[in-house]
């Protein structure tokens, strides 16, 4: 449909040398938008320019710390000046630190509250003016189900995707006036080689106790798989969603919909 297609469009994936936020930048691009990304260490950098290229993607990758406003701005001034500007901005590029609440310093706490919470601000203020003056633009959070649940060991995370839910509302409702739509993606638990350590068989060949458990607590009695958040990112980004303002998709085989079986 061509409500779906994002030709012409220029999509900033924070985060997207790897992992979901190469998948969603790669869901984009098949979708005709042109892929900017930005990394911070050139080992990363060169595999995902490589992998890009593998995938005839023509991205291009920027150097730069999104906690960083003044890189941020210089970033955005470039992708203005060089390729154009940006219609779709994916607040992907994030941090979890899993420590116990109690033994967690509070530098470590400020460091995942300013990289998955003050940086998506940053960046989003980087970009709202000139979607303002271009008529409209698109921006999605990548929020996580911890927007909405808490566990242990992840206060920081938690603490960080809730406010970035909050972020997401008020930026629809701030800025929905001139066309801009701001919505979420919760992922739920998705297998990447991130998460491989959590999926691997035990020595004794029995299932891992957290995959167990990941299985246990989904309906769909799986991890997600990376494409599966290809569809919910263009439909947040295309023209098909231009009335879907603040609200956060949740991508996770319905972990939040579930209370869980019933012990035997």
């Amino acid at each position: 449909m061509a409500n779906f297609r994002l030709d012409g469009k220029v999509a900033l994936v924070t985060g997207a040398a790897y992992g979901i936020g190469y998948s969603m930048a790669k869901a984009l691009a098949n979708a005709g938008a042109k892929i900017v990304f930005n990394c911070r260490g050139k080992e990363h950098m060169d595999a995902a320019l490589a992998q890009y290229k593998a995938d005839k993607i023509d991205a291009k990758g920027y150097f730069c710390d999104v906690t960083d406003e003044d890189a941020v701005i210089k970033m955005v001034e470039d992708i203005k000046k060089t390729i154009g500007v940006i219609d779709i901005l994916v607040n992907n590029a994030g941090i979890i630190k899993r420590i116990p609440m109690t033994e967690m310093k509070k530098a470590d706490f400020e460091q995942v509250i300013d990289i998955d919470l003050v940086a998506p601000y940053v960046v989003s203020k980087a970009v709202i003016p000139d979607m303002i003056k271009k008529g409209g633009g698109k921006i999605i959070n990548i929020c996580s189900m911890m927007s909405e649940l808490g566990r242990e060991t992840i206060s920081a995370y938690a603490a960080a995707k809730g406010g970035l839910k909050m972020l997401t509302r008020n930026i629809a409702s701030e800025f929905g006036e001139f066309n801009i739509q701001c919505n979420g993606i919760g992922p739920g638990y998705i297998a990447t080689p991130q998460t491989a350590p959590l999926r691997e068989k035990q020595p004794d060949g029995s299932q891992h106790p957290f995959d167990k458990f990941i299985v246990a607590k989904t309906p769909a009695a799986r991890w997600g798989d990376p494409e599966d958040l290809e569809g919910p990112i263009v439909f947040l980004a295309s023209n098909a969603s231009d009335f879907v303002n603040g609200h956060i998709l949740y991508v996770d085989g319905g972990i939040l919909a579930y209370i869980g079986k019933q012990p035997k």
